[in-house]
């Protein structure tokens, strides 16, 4: 059986060798074949000179220089269309997730598991923000999609080839890939661990890159924003209504109008913008719809050790 670790890797110069040496302890306690297969999504420094000097110093180490930073979900994505695994880990090179996890994901999917990943009891070296959002997007998720997806769980997992393959068949470019997992199916379970600080350097993750990647996750997964934008156009419409009747009351029953531009002002504002949110929500899902049908490679490789 041979086990490949996909781990991408951003600006990550002094965590490449530390997660590559726990690494390399797991698997020898496991006894099993092996591929470390690292994808450098762009980095700026010197992570593809460590990653070269890895690769000659061992067969096993393979690497992925893409030509630009297309992002961590693209990075992973690579990673898998070249891993040759009967079983696939995927793990960030920054140390949070500990590689000595790996044992205990590995030894779960042994008992016939398709997909074990990691849940997140505890997570060290992130910020109280970080963390309530984080656990408030997973439960929103939840609650608008038909899939249920694993909440407090990362990208941190071991899949068999077989989901692997279902995964590079789907094309679409903003990638969400704990959920494409969840929606495959097959049979899943989850094992518990702490998550660890970075060992060093600072994450490349902020919060603008995650907001992008919960607005593809509702967007792929999701159509409630579409729902809610026609639902809030009925609600406007209906209070449109009753104001236009109060108007025409006052003006002809009880003949205390008054004409003014305040409530006139704020009304046309108001629905105003709730037909600017509603145009912004379908635009997003157009947006997506024309990045698929362009049909651009997912990524480019400027070099690679992978025959």
């Amino acid at each position: 059986m041979l086990l490949s670790v996909v781990i991408p890797v951003f600006n990550e110069e002094e965590n490449i060798l530390p997660i590559y040496n726990r690494l390399r302890l797991v698997v020898n306690k496991l006894n099993i074949d092996y591929e470390f297969i690292f994808v450098n999504d762009g980095s700026s420094d010197g992570s593809q000179h460590k990653l070269v000097e890895l690769s000659n110093k061992d067969a096993h180490s393979k690497y992925i220089q893409l030509s630009r930073n297309f992002g961590h979900q693209v990075a992973v994505s690579a990673g898998l269309d070249f891993c040759k695994g009967d079983k696939i880990v995927l793990i960030d090179a920054d140390g949070q997730d500990p590689p000595e996890v790996i044992e205990k994901l590995y030894l779960k999917s042994l008992e016939g598991y398709d997909v074990v990943y990691a849940k997140r009891l505890q997570r060290k070296g992130e910020s109280r923000l970080k963390k309530f959002t984080a656990r408030l997007f997973y439960r929103i998720l939840n609650r608008i999609t038909q899939i249920p997806i694993p909440m407090d769980t990362g990208d941190f997992r071991i899949m068999n080839k077989r989901v692997v393959e279902q995964l590079r068949r789907m094309p679409e470019r903003h990638k969400f890939l704990r959920g494409q997992v969840a929606w495959v199916g097959f049979t899943q379970t989850s094992i518990d661990y702490q998550r660890d600080a970075r060992v060093a350097g600072n994450s490349g993750y902020n919060y603008r890159k995650m907001i992008r990647l919960a607005i593809d996750a509702i967007t792929s997964f999701s159509n409630f924003p579409l729902k809610l934008a026609t639902l809030s156009g009925f609600l406007f419409a209906f209070i449109g209504f009753i104001l236009i009747c109060y108007t025409l009351y006052s003006r002809f029953i009880i003949e205390r109008y008054e004409p003014g531009w305040a409530s006139q002002m704020i009304t046309i504002i108001f629905i105003g913008g709730i037909q600017l949110i509603g145009i912004g929500i379908i635009g997003e899902y157009i947006s997506r719809i024309s990045d698929n049908v362009k049909k651009r490679p997912l990524y480019i490789i400027d070099k690679t050790n992978i025959s």
